[in-house]
């Protein structure tokens, strides 16, 4: 294997799910140990294999054509049993050298069985048990529940938790992320396609509100869905009816919807940015996730269970020590939970012994106000943090790399275009040279 590919490789291990690393050649290059549990491979026998059995509609060979993120629903291949569905979701990976790859996170979709009424999260304080205590009333009814709170505050973990808690759970939980779904994705992700609808469509294809029938959806990052598709939506919700691309026949499912965002949905109202009608038909049970740092008890009891699952990966036993603890209790972690999941997946990496220690606990500070430093290609001097300085000379290197192209930029990065323009504005980042 290549340099290259090892860099690459080396970021496999930052991704919970099945995580597989592509090459132009359309053979496996990677996969992450997640992937070897999931399928009960081991990587050493899947590498060097061809990506699809399916050549003639190989969606790798489509994106290596088009540059253009995907993200859908796959007939299972030989990993799975072929009624699966997969929930893939890929994009092109450059390395240091500029050589393409394509990565791609796999869900393999089935009935999620509520075969316990406990709790897969894990907290116990004040404003855990608060949060425990709404999810579960929202369980008990079918109506529209709307998760607001910042990112990495555990969303989805909450719409799963309802989900497993309520009458749907013996039927399909489907999760649609509203962020990598443009104009042109989301009716045929969202409602299916016909054979023919569109140049590459050959083969109908069921879309998530289908697959949700008589169980639930997830919207995640619902704030992102662009306004123009927002009205199929709302008719979809109030009718229960749909049709897929291409087709002339009315569908029906049943469906429960969760949505989540970390955007003030009655802000975007009020500026134009999102429906109210739609805003009201969501947001019937609103259910506020709180920040890390107003539940800090919780971290102890967060960090044993993520210290476990990274043991499982791995077939073996992590622990902390004291001081490895306070240095995270101190911590303000703006970017919640998942930035303890991901501070502690790397000390986990870090550490010898399988013990981490205080030393192994990297952390991002963050600058106060009063520090300022200027950014090429900022227009003005602003008050940045250093997470954000990061970014911003991430971003003007993939402004050089690509020459400005936009959907080149966003793909490396995955995300959307227009994610990419509102952390161009936040930044201040000059966006002219962009096509």
């Amino acid at each position: 294997m290549s340099k290259n590919v090892i860099t690459l490789e080396s970021l496999l291990e930052t991704h919970d799910l099945p995580f597989v690393i592509i090459d132009k050649s359309l053979r496996v290059v990677a996969v992450n140990r997640a992937w070897e549990i999931r399928f009960g491979i081991s990587r050493e026998r899947h590498l060097g294999e061809p990506c699809c059995s399916n050549s003639g509609n190989c969606r790798h060979s489509r994106l290596f054509e088009k540059l253009e993120p995907y993200v859908g629903l796959f007939p299972g291949d030989d990993l799975t049993d072929p009624a699966n569905q997969l929930r893939v979701r890929g994009y092109p990976l450059l390395d240091a050298n500029g050589t393409l790859y394509i990565g791609e996170s796999i869900t393999v979709t089935t009935p999620l069985k509520s075969t316990s009424t406990q709790s897969p999260m894990v907290g116990n304080s004040s404003a855990f048990l608060t949060l425990h205590t709404k999810l579960t009333q929202a369980a008990q009814t079918q109506a529209p529940v709307l998760l607001t709170g910042e990112t990495g505050t555990g969303k989805e973990l909450a719409s799963e938790f309802i989900h497993r808690h309520s009458k749907n759970a013996t039927n399909e939980f489907v999760v649609m992320d509203c962020t990598i779904l443009g104009e042109n994705l989301f009716e045929s992700e969202l409602f299916g396609h016909e054979k023919g609808a569109f140049t590459g469509a050959t083969a109908g294809k069921k879309g998530l509100f289908e697959l949700a029938d008589n169980g639930t959806l997830f919207l995640d990052e619902i704030g992102e869905l662009p306004l123009a598709q927002q009205p199929k939506l709302l008719r979809a919700l109030e009718s229960g009816q749909f049709r897929r691309v291409g087709g002339t026949s009315a569908l029906t499912a049943k469906v429960r919807v969760i949505c989540a965002t970390h955007r003030n949905l009655a802000n975007m109202v009020r500026d134009g940015l999102f429906r109210e009608d739609l805003f009201y038909r969501l947001s019937v049970f609103p259910v506020p996730i709180p920040p890390l740092r107003e539940r800090r008890e919780d971290i102890p009891n967060l960090c044993a269970a993520m210290l476990t699952q990274f043991g499982h990966m791995n077939d073996c036993t992590y622990t902390i020590s004291k001081q490895a603890m306070t240095k995270l209790l101190q911590h303000q972690w703006p970017g919640n939970i998942r930035e303890l999941k991901n501070c502690l997946h790397l000390a986990s990496s870090l550490c010898t012994d399988h013990r981490i220690e205080e030393h192994d606990i990297n952390i991002v500070q963050r600058q106060t106000v009063n520090e300022t430093r200027p950014i090429h290609h900022i227009s003005q001097t602003v008050q940045t943090s250093s997470l954000d300085q990061l970014e911003a000379n991430f971003i003007k290197e993939l402004l050089s790399r690509h020459n400005g192209n936009r959907k080149l930029i966003a793909a490396e990065m995955n995300i959307s275009e227009r994610t990419l323009y509102r952390k161009l504005n936040r930044l201040n980042l000059t966006n002219s040279d962009l096509h």
